[in-house]
C-alpha cells in the first residue's frame, strides 16, 4: 500500500512538472470523457422517456391483454367472473377492464363530449399514469354515491379549473344527469390546440352512471401486468384456461407493452456505444503522442535512476502511473461537465418531453467515463512506459 500512494505521488510530482506539454492532452481527454458521458447519460434519459411515453400508452413490462372472441359475444357477466378467477389462480396483483366511450358533460360554456377511458384502480400502475393536481383513484372510490372523475388538463380548463378541495363537482349531461367528483387532474399525453377533453371513470362508476355500450359502442379488454420471466408462460396456461371455459370461441392472451418484441432500444445503444469509443480512441490517441514526447525528454533522467537502483518494473509502474492520474483528474472532470450538462433543466425538458419527474443521473455513465479515462491513461502509458525500461542505462545517460 505504502508503495502504491509513493508511486502516486511520484507520479503527481512529475506532472506538476511537465504540466505544459500535457495540459492540452488531457483537456482533450477531459472533453472525450464529457461527450462519452453525456452520450451515455442522455441515452438513458432518452430511454427513460420514450418508455414513459410507451407504458402510458401499452402498459409496463410485461402487460397483457387478454380477450375472448367468437361469432357472439360471450356472457359479460361469465367473462368478468373468468377474468376475476385468472387473477386469484395465478397472484395476478394489478389488474383493469379498459373501456372506451363517449360522453356528455356540462361545463360553463355548454354541453360537450368527452372521451371517457372507463378503468380499474390498477390502471394507473400498469399504464405510468402521474397525476398533477389530487389523486389517481383508490379501490374504496368505487363505494361513492358520486362517480369519482380523473381528468385530463384540458377536461380541467374546459370546467373551469374548480378547487379539487370545495368544489370538485361536474354534471354528467343526457337522460340520466348524474354529480361526478373530480378527485385528480392529469397532464395532457399530446397537447395541441384544440384538444377534446376526456377523463378516467371507474367501471362500476360508469355503470351506475349510465355510461353503458349502447349508442356508443363502447368496447372492453381485461389487462394484467406479470413479471418479464412468468409472461410467456403465462400467455401460455391463460389462453388455455380461458378456452376450457370458453369453447367454441377464440381466446387470447397477448403482450401489448412495448418490449413485447423485445428491447426497442438494444441497436441504438450499440450505435451509441460505437460513437463514444470512437471519440475515447481520438482521446487516447493524443494521450499517448504526448507520452511519448514526454518520456523522450526524461531519457536521461530515466537512465540515472536505473543507474542509482530503481528496477524496470519501478521505472515502468512510475512513468504509466503518471499518464494514469492525469487521465483520471481529467476523467472526474469530464465527467463533472457531463452531469452539469445532461441534468440542465431546458435539456432535460426537451431531451424528455414526456417524464414530469427525470431520473437521477445514471451512476453507470458516470464509472463508464471515469473507467474509460483510466484506461486511456493505462493504454496510453503503457508504450511509453516500455520505451523507457528499454533505453540501456549508459545510453540514457549519454543522451
Amino acid at each position: 500500500m505504502t508503495g502504491l500512494v509513493s508511486t502516486i505521488v511520484e507520479a503527481w510530482q512529475e506532472l506538476r512538472i511537465n504540466k505544459t506539454r500535457i495540459l492540452l492532452a488531457l483537456i482533450g481527454v477531459a472533453l472525450s470523457v464529457a461527450a462519452l458521458t453525456t452520450v451515455v447519460g442522455m441515452g438513458n434519459l432518452v430511454r427513460e422517456g420514450y418508455k414513459a411515453s410507451s407504458e402510458r400508452n401499452g402498459g409496463r413490462s410485461a402487460t397483457l391483454n387478454l380477450g375472448v372472441y367468437g361469432p357472439t359475444m360471450p356472457d359479460p357477466e361469465k367473462l368478468s367472473q373468468a377474468y376475476r378467477g385468472i387473477q386469484e389462480r395465478y397472484g395476478i396483483k394489478y389488474s383493469t377492464n379498459v373501456s372506451q366511450a363517449q360522453h356528455g358533460f356540462q361545463f360553463p360554456n355548454g354541453v360537450q363530449d368527452v372521451q371517457l377511458h372507463v378503468v380499474d384502480p390498477g390502471y394507473g400502475v400498469i399504464h405510468r399514469i402521474e397525476v398533477d393536481h389530487g389523486s389517481w383513484f383508490a379501490d374504496s372510490d368505487e363505494q361513492r354515491f358520486a362517480p369519482a372523475l380523473v381528468v385530463s388538463e384540458t377536461f380541467y380548463n374546459a370546467a373551469g379549473r374548480p378547487n379539487l378541495t370545495t368544489d370538485p363537482v361536474v354534471t354528467l349531461a343526457g337522460a340520466q344527469k348524474t354529480t361526478a367528483v373530480i378527485i385528480g387532474v392529469v397532464p395532457d399525453q399530446y397537447p395541441y390546440p384544440g384538444m377534446p377533453p376526456s377523463a378516467y371513470m371507474l367501471t362500476g362508476a360508469a355503470e351506475k352512471a349510465g355510461v353503458t355500450a349502447g349508442a356508443y359502442g363502447m368496447s372492453s379488454q381485461f389487462e394484467i401486468w406479470v413479471q418479464d420471466a412468468q409472461a410467456e408462460s403465462l400467455q401460455a396456461a391463460i389462453t388455455a384456461d380461458l378456452q376450457q371455459q370458453f369453447p367454441g370461441m377464440e381466446a387470447q392472451a397477448n403482450r401489448g407493452d412495448y418490449a413485447s418484441h423485445g428491447d426497442p432500444f438494444a441497436m441504438v445503444q450499440l450505435a451509441v456505444g460505437g460513437i463514444a469509443g470512437l471519440v475515447m480512441l481520438l482521446g487516447a490517441v493524443g494521450m499517448l503522442n504526448i507520452s511519448m514526447v514526454t518520456v523522450r525528454y526524461r531519457v536521461r533522467e530515466i537512465g540515472i535512476r536505473r543507474s542509482f537502483g530503481a528496477t524496470s518494473q519501478r521505472v515502468f509502474v512510475g512513468v504509466m502511473m503518471e499518464s494514469v492520474v492525469a487521465t483520471a483528474v481529467a476523467g472526474v472532470v469530464g465527467v463533472m461537465l457531463a452531469v452539469a450538462v445532461v441534468k440542465n433543466p431546458w435539456i432535460e425538458s426537451k431531451i424528455a418531453p414526456g417524464l414530469t419527474e427525470f431520473p437521477p443521473f445514471p451512476l453507470e455513465a458516470a464509472m463508464l467515463g471515469l473507467g474509460a479515462a483510466i484506461l486511456v491513461g493505462a493504454l496510453a502509458g503503457a508504450i511509453p512506459a516500455l520505451v523507457a525500461v528499454r533505453v540501456k542505462v549508459i545510453d540514457a545517460i549519454r543522451f
